[in-house]
């Protein structure tokens, strides 16, 4: 059985019933297989779970023509929304992502691209590295908190804000005062606010000096 074959299953069936769901028998019974056979090609369910990430950032797809005569903040943007859109179809994995830094062939590969971008653009070889991890960071994080299990739903937000208007506004002035702003802003409108102030602050940085990382986890 190919391996490949397998690592596409277990995400449909992550996608399907989540992570902790999933068991290698029933991988194995979707595939109409035994669990021996799972692990002629596994050592076991974390070294499985870890290849479905690298699936996942190999679905993500931004042809080089896209990003042909772009400023780098545009080619960024782009990137990034292929990302964020890529992780918003598969709210069940998103947690494989945050788990451990990926190094898988489809994950070095996006790096390599992300970080070329950059340098090709100016940027020094620490803040290029800086740049990644932190829009990494920013992606898989805002995927997480609104799209992953328990994510909260257009019901949640009217509650949170019917809460925020019932706050006494003498001891919480700010918070009533923007409740509803604080709960109805789109969440792609929200996801682009954030990139962009991302993106504005590594403007700002300047890209005369390359500052070395401290601690070279995240990358």
């Amino acid at each position: 059985m190919d391996a490949g074959r397998i690592v596409d299953t277990a995400l449909k069936l992550i996608d399907e019933v989540g992570i902790q769901a999933l068991t290698l028998r029933m991988l194995a019974d979707t595939l109409n297989s035994g669990t021996a056979t799972l692990y002629r090609h596994f050592n076991g369910k974390d070294e499985l779970l870890a290849l479905v990430g690298d699936r996942i950032l190999g679905e993500v797809r931004v042809a080089p023509e896209e990003l042909e005569g772009l400023s780098w903040r545009d080619a960024v943007t782009v990137a990034a929304e292929a990302f964020y859109s890529t992780l918003c179809r598969h709210p069940n994995a998103l947690s494989l992502l945050a788990a451990q830094v990926p190094v898988g062939p489809n994950a070095l590969r996006g790096r390599e691209r992300l970080i070329t971008l950059f340098l090709s653009h100016g940027f020094p070889v620490g803040l290029a590295a800086r740049a990644f991890t932190a829009i990494g960071h920013y992606v898989i994080g805002f995927a997480i908190q609104q799209h992953g299990p328990g994510a909260p739903g257009p019901e949640d937000q009217g509650q949170l804000r019917d809460y925020y208007h019932s706050l006494d506004p003498t001891a919480y002035p700010a918070t009533t005062a923007a409740a509803d702003e604080l709960t109805s802003v789109p969440l792609h409108e929200e996801f682009r606010f954030g990139l962009d102030l991302l993106l504005s602050g590594l403007e700002q940085s300047g890209l005369s000096s390359s500052p070395e990382p401290e601690d070279a986890r995240g990358h």
